[in-house]
């Protein structure tokens, strides 16, 4: 039984502010096009959201063209890390 449409969410969270968005899109939409569908690209302008890397319930998605968006899927946005986890700890340790 294939399904009309899928329930899902788009998550993105910045230092200051989190944003999570259910949207409903056709089995076939790319993570992408569901990224553009949830309108998250104008709540952060500053960030370019298609470029940056995205996983599924905290599991990383390499080839999100290929990945097969799923009901329920939360699609989440990675944003770059201002320092890395080592960088971190060489400055508590200071």
């Amino acid at each position: 039984m294939v399904k009309d449409n899928l329930h899902i969410e788009i998550a993105f969270a910045t230092a200051t502010l989190q944003q999570v968005i259910a949207i409903v899109v056709s089995p076939e939409t790319t993570i992408d096009q569901a990224i553009i569908q949830s309108g998250i690209i104008e709540i952060f302008p500053q960030y370019d959201l298609i470029k940056l890397p995205c996983g599924v319930h905290a599991k990383r998605i390499f080839d999100k063209q290929a990945y097969q968006i799923q009901d329920g899927d939360r699609i989440e946005i990675y944003r770059p890390l201002l320092i890395t986890p080592n960088q971190q700890r060489q400055l508590r340790a200071k």
